[in-house]
């Protein structure tokens, strides 16, 4: 088994759900098992419950800048030979570590793994499985189907491709997951469900899908030069659905998809594709609107 592991919960305000968080990640019962919170000065319970734990854990409560900056610092701080990143509202299943480092083990060439999760409810309850891909990097420009809190990577990620983008506040780890694959990181997907994504109300992206999409984009351009058709058509239907556009009208809806879809292609990439054009004239002339698969993990949380 890999000698050791640091897992990162970066936290803010996250009291309710914080303590299913570390006893997820304590009761691994992995040797070696290092594991730090980076709070970001709660003013909730988060901190008297992190007390409860002090003997098993480090933690630090104090201002930051961002989810971003929090796990920064839990990579500059820790030294474990394999990385987990579990945010304060999200819980690893039974044997994941162990899971986790035994594949690490018999796979020296893996720079990153990630396996299957699901959607949880407040309650812990199962919503559904995360939509998960085989590694496919082209496949990756158009789908983040890595689920964050079930992505484990080596102490040698960080050293070769530095940390987080700290500008970030929505897409930080599908930037990381790309800026990984494009400098030629080595991902394999475990089949296995490893970790459970709090999705509620609350969470970061439900609350702001047209920031989301936008930031994304913004990514994409500076990333990889130019934001492909699919998260050009995601941030369409994120601005129609924000607006309150209907779909018992299919026709307006789709000429108000349409017409977002086309401005964004002109702001991101200056003119639309030929694909989008051929797409979105269907779309209006029959006046139908086809849902894609797992268009995007962040159309659900961060």
């Amino acid at each position: 088994m890999a000698r050791s592991v640091s897992v990162i919960t970066p936290s803010f305000n996250q009291g309710y759900f914080i303590e299913q968080t570390v006893q997820s990640v304590l009761s691994q019962d992995i040797p070696g098992l290092e594991y730090v919170v980076f709070d970001g000065g709660s003013s909730d319970a988060t901190t008297d419950i992190l007390k409860r734990y002090e003997s098993r854990l480090c933690w630090v409560s104090e201002k930051d800048r961002g989810q971003a900056h929090a796990v920064n610092k839990g990579l500059q701080l820790t030294s474990g030979e394999v990385i987990g990143w579990l945010n304060s509202d999200d819980v690893y299943y039974s044997d994941a570590l162990q899971t986790v480092c035994l594949f690490f083990e018999s796979h020296a060439d893996v720079d990153v793994v990630y396996g299957d999760a699901y959607h949880i409810d407040e309650q812990g309850r199962i919503i559904e499985p995360y939509y998960t891909e085989p590694w496919d990097f082209e496949r990756l420009k158009e789908v983040c189907y890595l689920c964050q809190p079930a992505v484990f990577f080596r102490r040698r990620v960080v050293d070769r491709f530095g940390m987080l983008d700290e500008r970030l506040d929505y897409c930080l780890d599908y930037e990381y997951w790309l800026r990984l694959a494009m400098g030629g990181a080595q991902f394999a997907y475990l089949p296995r469900v490893l970790a459970g994504s709090r999705l509620y109300a609350g969470t970061k992206t439900l609350g702001a899908r047209v920031k989301v999409h936008r930031e994304i984009n913004d990514m994409m351009r500076e990333r990889l030069g130019r934001v492909p058709d699919r998260w050009l058509f995601n941030y369409g239907h994120a601005v129609v659905d924000t607006a309150g556009f209907s779909r018992v009208n299919r026709l307006r809806f789709a000429l108000a998809v349409s017409a977002v879809s086309l401005y964004a292609s002109l702001k991101w990439n200056r003119r639309p594709s030929w694909n989008m054009l051929q797409t979105t004239a269907r779309w209006m002339g029959a006046g139908l609107w086809f849902p894609s698969k797992g268009s995007s993990r962040h159309e659900n949380r961060v």
